[in-house]
């Protein structure tokens, strides 16, 4: 086990090793090659795993030694039933298996209270996101110089509606324009695209969507339409859980050159080209790199 960093009440870092920790660990979006190199080696020392079985194929299960790890479902469990477990086992290596990142939609801040409350080490082990894997799966950059600089993560305020603060709605930031990804709103199809095409809205019926399922399983489905018909899409594709929208013209666009890799502009680490497009290295690369 690596060393864990931990901030304490006061705000200071501490770093030690722990021979048992609680690990809340992003599995990734689906595929078991899409977790981390942290994440898979958190899986193979674990003695128990409590995993979403919901969320997150059994093959990402392929890392962890049956003949050693207890293995729990979540998928029936409150949080009162987890936090039992981490009090049961804290002589162990316990790994809280999540999908995709843990810290988008994952509830672990009311782990990581409960864990810092009773003194319980812990780290947290980013994940591969569901958007990161959608992008990728559909081949586009989301944030494209002057189409699309601003990417928001955001959901329906249908039925956890409480939890969502009244200036977050789909609506106000379909107002803001940028890519808009929307979790957990698979089962309003109609609600979702009104309010995308809210008055006011930077989008309009032509903007372009996909509609992502199950991104990263060995049955996902990629869908490209058009906002117009993003109710008829979902609908027709009959998912209701796992879906992923993605909302913006850098869906579909032709971009402006970015200024990253552009013989014209300088930056720390190249001088600006004059006459050719040949990069110009501040400095000669070392032998050694």
């Amino acid at each position: 086990m690596t060393g864990v960093r931990r901030l304490t009440p006061q705000g200071k870092e501490t770093v030690g090793e722990c021979e048992s920790v609680i690990s809340l660990v992003g599995a990734g979006p689906g595929a078991e090659d899409l977790i981390t190199l942290r994440g898979v080696e958190r899986l193979r020392d674990a003695e128990v795993v409590i995993w979403a079985s919901s969320l997150i194929p059994p093959s990402i299960l392929s890392y962890v030694d049956r003949s050693r790890c207890e293995i729990y479902d979540s998928a029936g469990m409150t949080l009162e039933d987890v936090v039992a477990l981490y009090d049961a086992n804290k002589d162990k290596k316990v790994v809280r298996l999540h999908s995709g990142d843990p810290s988008i939609y994952g509830a672990i801040q009311e782990q990581i209270d409960y864990l810092e409350e009773h003194n319980i080490d812990f780290e947290v082990v980013p994940g591969v996101t569901s958007v990161a894997a959608a992008s990728a799966a559909l081949q586009r950059e989301l944030t494209v110089p002057g189409v699309s600089q601003s990417v928001v993560f955001t959901r329906m305020a249908k039925k956890t509606k409480g939890s969502m603060p009244h200036r977050e709605t789909v609506s106000a930031y379909a107002k803001v324009g940028g890519t808009l990804c929307v979790f957990l709103s698979g089962s309003y199809p109609k609600e979702l695209q009104d309010e995308l095409l809210c008055e006011g809205s930077a989008y309009d019926v032509e903007t372009p969507v996909a509609v992502v399922v199950r991104v990263g399983w060995d049955d996902e489905k990629l869908q490209m339409t058009r906002l117009g018909d993003l109710a008829a899409t979902m609908n027709s594709i009959g998912a209701r859980r796992t879906v992923l929208v993605l909302v913006g013209d850098a869906l579909d666009s032709e971009p402006l050159r970015s200024h990253l890799y552009n013989p014209s502009f300088a930056h720390k680490f190249r001088k600006k080209s004059v006459g050719n497009t040949v990069g110009r290295p501040t400095k000669a690369l070392r032998s050694s790199l």
